[in-house]
């Protein structure tokens, strides 16, 4: 088994990769190969006693898109993109990442031959969706983005799809939820606040909440993220049916239900470390995004994510912080 990772250098590209190796197979079949590529050539993986090819390209450029595929990667996991705030304040960088990266890949697949069909799994987001929203939203709901991230991840959902139906590619795409708790140091995402508020404070540190409390978001942990993932390779194509675009479950909660789940799980001086200082861009993206999903044809196929977001928090300690919070 070969697989190629698009993305590989973050966060959930390396987690991947990690529960890859240990679990030494993908589909019941032997992982011999891994080609991992992002911006910055991926470190090398040294548990790994199989063949391994770091790369470091521009997805977007489409003699590096070719090679990423040049031995037929059997499974293309296609995580690399712009985050959702960057694409706002950056339209170009996140055309040319998030739409002009995916295509050229698309199309390095589609240009390998005829008897090359890998299946391909795209992390798409929760972010395809606008409002206005019904209570809760099904899978088939109109894809009416009201962000350039949201619109860039549509485009590549649709084209993935017509890649599927012309037999280019056997496709699936998993529109993630917020993934938190994210470890390390934020990022551009919009989404950001959403980890930092639960990070810093459990490592000590003071974190910054830019929205009001009763800001309402889906999330799953990065645990469930890779699972989701890994599952989406195994899928029969004949059960995903034409629809090849899910929603993936997850935890429906207020800013001030984290918040309150962290005092449960650390106490009162720990959550006593976020700091409130509204900021309207932050605001008004995160306030365009949909908060509540019906994802019944997920969990039909077999994706789970965490059922509370205690149970999220417990993840990040238990991942991250060895079971141990910051006195």
């Amino acid at each position: 088994m070969h697989i190629l990772i698009t993305g590989a250098a973050g966060m959930i590209g390396r987690k991947l990769t990690a529960r890859l190796i240990a679990a030494k197979a993908l589909n019941d079949r032997p992982l011999e190969r891994l080609t991992l590529l992002d911006v910055s050539a991926p470190q090398r993986p040294e548990s790994f006693s199989g063949q391994v090819e770091s790369m470091g390209a521009d997805i977007a450029d489409d003699d590096a898109a070719r090679a990423a595929i040049a031995n037929r990667p059997d499974v293309i996991f296609h995580l690399a993109a712009v985050v959702s705030g960057e694409a706002e304040l950056d339209f170009e960088k996140g055309v040319r990442v998030n739409f002009d990266g995916s295509r050229a890949l698309l199309e390095a697949v589609r240009g390998a031959g005829t008897d090359y069909r890998p299946r391909f799994v795209f992390a798409s987001s929760i972010a395809v969706f606008g409002a206005p929203f019904p209570e809760s939203i099904p899978d088939d709901f109109a894809l009416t983005p009201l962000t350039s991230y949201g619109t860039q991840k549509a485009t590549v959902e649709l084209m993935l799809a017509d890649y599927t139906r012309r037999g280019f590619v056997d496709g699936v795409g998993i529109r993630l939820p917020n993934i938190v708790v994210r470890p390390g140091k934020p990022n551009k995402a919009a989404s950001g606040f959403f980890s930092s508020i639960i990070r810093e404070p459990l490592n000590g540190e003071e974190a910054v909440l830019p929205v009001d409390d009763g800001v309402r978001n889906w999330h799953a942990s990065p645990r469930a993220a890779v699972s989701f993932l890994l599952h989406a390779a195994a899928l029969d194509g004949t059960a995903l049916g034409p629809r090849i675009n899910l929603t993936m479950p997850g935890v429906c909660c207020t800013v001030a239900e984290q918040i309150a789940s962290l005092r449960r799980i650390a106490g009162d001086k720990v959550a006593m470390r976020i700091r409130r200082a509204p900021d309207p861009l932050v605001q008004r993206i995160v306030g365009g995004w949909p908060s509540r999903f019906d994802p019944r044809r997920a969990l039909a196929l077999g994706f789970k994510a965490e059922a509370s977001f205690d149970e999220i928090i417990r993840a990040h300690i238990d991942d991250e912080l060895g079971g141990r919070i910051a006195s």
